[in-house]
């Protein structure tokens, strides 16, 4: 098979994934986490692979973690039984990937928020269960993971369209509107795509206004600073949702502002724990 990796790694990244804020013994797991959940994604997004070989990869990947398969499934495998994680974290982000081969639309707000119960929450899940915090702050967690996910989904919903016609933007809303997914190959949003863009950035506000107590519930300090800037970030790229076009403006942060926003993030945290 060939190698359908994109050579991306996490420093480019939208969010900090294991910052130098989390503690060494942690970020190892979680890195292997992100290993693994980055060559699934890149299987998932290839824009020439068939749909069969990116669902045989996909396969190859579910074996490793129980068995033989791919090399960077075994080894979060192998981190998950030295710690005693659970695996449905990882099977459940294989169910979003193999989502991702067979299912190019959502319908509506609904489907696009179970997409992200699998594609972003398992994430979160997973960090909480590294640190030992309590599986109650699984809802914090969940809100938060899936703003995440619809930030990600707004910023990059042309790119997506023109090169792997894949529409996260529910049809229901565009239909709404009076246009079809046709509109998100234009150089510039409509005002009538403008308008269902704006609409989702709200209701991915409501999602971090519910996640806003997250941090402040984590028992590690560092992770809950680490928290802090996530959250600080997703607020501020919902703020640009609002008042950009992710087709035509850049809808993504310089790594000065970056710096500087979650510098501010954990200045606050720190003063409030």
């Amino acid at each position: 098979m060939s190698d359908l990796s994109s050579g991306k790694d996490h420093n480019q990244e939208n969010f900090p994934v294991a910052s130098w804020l989390v503690k060494p013994q942690h970020r190892a797991p979680i890195m292997t986490f992100y290993r693994f959940a980055r060559a699934a994604d890149d299987i998932a997004d290839h824009p020439t692979a068939s749909e069969a070989e990116k669902l045989s990869r996909l396969a190859e990947m579910r074996a490793g973690l129980t068995g033989e398969g791919s090399a960077e499934a075994m080894a979060l495998a192998e981190v998950a039984r030295a710690k005693g994680l659970d695996l449905i974290h990882a099977q459940e982000l294989l169910d979003a990937f193999v989502q991702d081969v067979t299912q190019r639309r959502y319908e509506s707000w609904e489907t696009l928020i179970a997409y992200c119960r699998l594609s972003a929450m398992p994430v979160g899940r997973f960090v909480l269960d590294v640190h030992g915090e309590d599986r109650s702050l699984w809802p914090l967690s969940d809100a938060l993971c899936a703003a995440l996910q619809v930030i990600n989904h707004l910023q990059d919903c042309g790119k997506d369209y023109r090169a792997i016609d894949r529409v996260y933007i529910p049809t229901a809303n565009l239909a709404a509107a009076g246009i079809g997914v046709e509109a998100l190959a234009q150089p510039t949003a409509s005002p009538e795509l403008r308008g269902v863009i704006v609409g989702l950035a709200e209701q991915t506000r409501l999602l971090l206004q519910r996640s806003k107590p997250f941090a402040a519930h984590i028992r590690d300090a560092r992770l809950s600073a680490e928290v802090a800037v996530i959250q600080r970030l997703a607020e501020d790229l919902t703020g640009l949702l609002l008042t950009r076009d992710p087709l035509s403006e850049k809808v993504h942060h310089s790594k000065p502002l970056a710096a500087w926003l979650a510098l501010g993030a954990v200045l606050r945290n720190w003063v409030k724990a």
